[in-house]
């Protein structure tokens, strides 16, 4: 009796199986001409939830096989940490904190199903600075996000977050008068009536492939087996 298309086998299937338990990476690349401050949620707390990214720099995180999480810049922020958007506290680490809005927030969950990651770049918290994510594997998946405009300049004054003069973030309707229509309830609670929301117009006519609004699912991309750049500005 031959043993080897059998042993060959078992090893195979233990190759596979290390290599669906290996961490995965993410690299954060500050493309912007001025330094920005990452924030991290989710398990296992990648790189104590944040860090000082100078403009230019990268760093990469490794985090679980399956793991769901949030990825999100800080922007003028100040030696107390105190952040004119995307703030997580007093602290350069978040630690499990959550942002404050606006901020653009790229979001993972690493094989949902077993198999397949699902990746999106969402304005459901706001905007600040533009956030592209891009895929790289075997693999040739679509990028999410990015922005061919900037929507902080198309930002009405009272959804405007304004340092020195100028707008460096923009709240949603939602968050700013918390109404049916500008939070998609009620009679508003369909992807038509959604879309013609303040914010989301705005957001969804400058960054096309990113979620702009509570009922815009359409971005939500998928891949399998790759590593993940996200890139600010």
């Amino acid at each position: 009796m031959n043993f080897f298309p059998t042993l060959f086998f078992c090893l195979s299937v233990f190759k596979v199986a290390q290599l669906q338990n290996v961490d995965r990476e993410i690299t954060i690349l500050n493309q912007c001409s001025f330094t920005t401050w990452v924030g991290i949620q989710g398990p296992r707390n990648p790189a104590n939830g944040g860090f000082k990214l100078e403009a230019g720099a990268r760093q990469t995180i490794y985090v679980e096989p399956t793991w769901i999480g949030t990825i999100w810049p800080r922007t003028g922020c100040d030696d107390g940490m105190d952040c004119a958007t995307g703030s997580c506290g007093p602290h350069e680490e978040c630690n499990g904190a959550s942002g404050s809005p606006p901020m653009t927030v790229a979001e993972f969950s690493f094989e949902t199903d077993g198999f397949n990651d699902t990746y999106s770049v969402s304005m459901l918290n706001g905007f600040n600075i533009p956030v592209l994510i891009d895929p790289y594997g075997p693999l040739e998946c679509a990028r999410a996000g990015g922005c061919y405009s900037n929507p902080n300049d198309a930002c009405p004054m009272e959804l405007a977050i304004q340092r020195a003069g100028k707008t460096v973030g923009c709240k949603t309707g939602c968050l700013v008068y918390n109404n049916n229509r500008e939070c998609c309830r009620g009679v508003f609670a369909n992807e038509v009536a959604c879309s013609k929301t303040i914010a989301g117009q705005i957001f969804k006519a400058a960054c096309p492939t990113a979620i702009a609004h509570e009922l815009d699912d359409s971005n939500a991309m998928t891949c399998n087996g790759a590593s993940y750049v996200v890139q600010f500005c």
